[in-house]
């Protein structure tokens, strides 16, 4: 079998890696010309991707990678792994998903199936995918070609998290559309669960990160709540989830990054609109996550005053750009909120990441393109009036930081166990 994968990010070259793995032929497609050199040299460009297994990949002859769409008439397959970000008015873009369709629809040969994995709203596959296919390719969805809905589940940084061994929803637009996708996934990842439609599958996503999401924001206001009355809710939590039933642990932090979580539950409530639903509880969560940076850099401005120092003119320094411990994605980060408005009220912001040392352009904070990360030395770090520890990061040092920085405030409970001095560190 011969499948192609559009969208070689963080969800489809490890899927990708995963079918070559089994024995499947495929074909990455991505509109990145970089990113197809670098796959083709055998090299990778995530952190926590092994540049080997691209090379054995693509030595075996099992993995290619091309930016030519036209390809897609020679495979059995596509699965399309694009971005489905918020547009300014923070409204669901699916321009990715469409263009994709829009690109492999006049090459789509008779029996092919179509399967979407990115997040979006439920009926996302069976209008919008459906009619550029249908317009593009001149055949019919569910008689001509096969279409079906697919989630991504995707941990970067758990070793836990299996692309083979992580269960796998899958939702068809007819029966045979389903017993095709079943077919084409049962080869690479061992357990598939079967749904009634592509909206039950698009759904069951939204619902998995809108739990997350409303989760956080219950610990985030708890937080909030507790620091004012002197209590450390991360003792709190740990105390907490020794109950074998009932609770699962969820933790604060400075805000919601990465692409799913501040993302993907405003899909449905969009959504929701048009059925003249409203998702109130969504929405506060929302709110909350959203208002943590503002929280955080009152605790900043606060720890900074116990010192007889201003905000203003105080150099800072952002501890982890990424948006998640031990990762190199920087989507979505508290880290650039955090930064914007530390600088807004005259700091002097600098960042350290071991994982991201230069930012990249990006749509939503491109003012902070070309800024380099900071070195990691005792000269350097003692240079900053505070250190905002943002992402929790376990290459770092954090008794050599206890040594070296005056004020650090802590959003991840990173100096936990650490000898500190008195006074030397506010959690936030």
């Amino acid at each position: 079998m011969k499948i192609a994968i559009v969208g070689l990010g963080y969800v489809g070259l490890p899927l990708s890696l995963q079918f070559a793995r089994s024995n499947t032929t495929v074909l990455g497609l991505d509109i990145d010309k970089a990113k197809v050199k670098s796959l083709m040299a055998g090299r990778s460009y995530i952190k926590h991707i092994e540049s080997s297994a691209i090379a054995e990949g693509v030595k075996s002859g099992r993995f290619s990678a091309s930016t030519d769409f036209s390809l897609v008439k020679e495979v059995e397959a596509v699965i399309i792994c694009v971005p489905t970000p918020l547009n300014k008015n923070r409204e669901p873009d699916i321009s990715y998903i469409l263009e994709t369709g829009k690109s492999i629809a006049p090459h789509l040969s008779r029996g092919t199936l179509v399967v979407l994995e990115s997040t979006t709203y439920p009926g996302t596959t069976d209008e919008d995918l459906r009619r550029v296919l249908e317009e593009g390719s001149g055949l019919k969805a569910g008689v001509d070609f096969h279409l079906a809905f697919s989630p991504e589940r995707e941990d970067p940084a758990n070793p836990n998290s299996v692309v083979a061994t992580i269960p796998k929803v899958v939702g068809g637009l007819t029966p045979a559309c389903l017993e095709k996708a079943k077919a084409v996934y049962g080869r690479a990842i061992k357990t598939l669960v079967p749904v009634s439609s592509c909206r039950v599958a698009e759904a069951a996503k939204l619902t998995e990160n809108i739990f997350r999401s409303v989760n956080i924001a219950l610990v985030n206001e708890l937080k909030m709540v507790y620091t004012a009355m002197g209590i450390d809710v991360w003792e709190v939590i740990n105390a907490a989830k020794t109950k074998p039933f009932g609770f699962m642990p969820f933790y604060p932090g400075p805000g919601l990054g990465g692409h799913c979580i501040p993302i993907d539950p405003f899909y449905l409530t969009w959504k929701a609109r048009e059925y003249v639903q409203n998702t109130r509880f969504i929405e506060l969560a929302g709110e909350v996550n959203s208002a943590m940076p503002e929280y955080v850099v009152q605790q900043v401005v606060a720890a900074l005053n116990a010192r007889r120092k201003a905000v203003n003119g105080a150099k800072v320094l952002v501890l982890g750009l990424a948006y998640k411990a031990d990762v190199d994605d920087d989507r979505e980060s508290p880290s650039y909120v955090l930064m914007t408005l530390l600088k807004e009220r005259g700091a002097a912001v600098s960042y350290y990441d071991p994982y991201v040392p230069v930012i990249k352009l990006t749509r939503e904070h491109p003012q902070w393109a070309g800024v380099k990360s900071v070195g990691w030395d005792v000269k350097t770090i003692k240079s900053f009036d505070l250190v905002l520890i943002a992402t929790k990061h376990s290459s770092v040092d954090y008794a050599s930081l206890a040594k070296w920085a005056s004020c650090i405030v802590d959003t991840r409970n990173a100096m936990a166990g650490i000898e500190t001095k008195a006074g030397q560190v506010r959690k936030a």
